[in-house]
């Protein structure tokens, strides 16, 4: 099942979907499908079939469109940051000039240690997850690559002592009401 990872921007959404809208709904089989593949996104199109209960050629099929309609968007590792090197992390709010979003954007994807980002509503107009080596290179990130991002007016940062992982959706039930 080897492709890379990546994320599916609004500008990405598949036959002419409005940006922000659900994608198709999801049959119970790929419900299934994705939550095995969040168990063990490194599981064989065999076991994945077997433990979903249909032949290897529908998982395969199942598999491959779940892919090519952008729902489910590459494999990836999950790490630890401290144990990967990276013991610092913080969240910083950046507030941008009007209309400068695709600017900012592009220049937030070529900053190493920038994990991710949004565009969010409230009293900042991007959030985003940092994860540095240490404190000096945070402060680099910060005040020296992201603020010198042409449209970025002001960033505030806020380290992260611990974090957890929330439960998510429960991908092998039907959605709710």
């Amino acid at each position: 099942m080897g492709r890379e990872g990546g994320q599916m921007s609004n500008d990405d959404a598949a036959d002419g979907a409005w940006p922000g809208r659900s994608a198709g709904r999801l049959d119970a089989v790929d419900r299934a499908i994705i939550a095995e593949l969040l168990r063990d996104g490194r599981i064989s199109v065999r076991a994945l079939a077997e433990n979903v209960h249909v032949s290897r050629a529908n998982a395969y099929a199942r598999l491959t469109r779940l892919l090519d309609d952008g729902v489910i968007t590459g494999f990836t590792a999950e790490l630890a940051p401290h144990r990967a090197g990276l013991g610092t992390s913080a969240y910083v709010s950046i507030t941008i000039e009007q209309n400068s979003w695709r600017a900012v954007s592009a220049g937030l994807k070529e900053i190493t240690y920038v994990e991710h980002f949004a565009m969010v509503g409230g009293d900042y107009d991007v959030l985003a997850l940092v994860r540095a080596p240490d404190n000096a290179a945070l402060r680099h990130v910060v005040l020296e690559r992201v603020q010198d991002i042409p449209g970025v007016r002001a960033t505030r940062t806020w380290l992260v002592f611990d974090e957890a992982s929330g439960r998510g959706a429960e991908w092998g039930a039907p959605p709710a009401g």
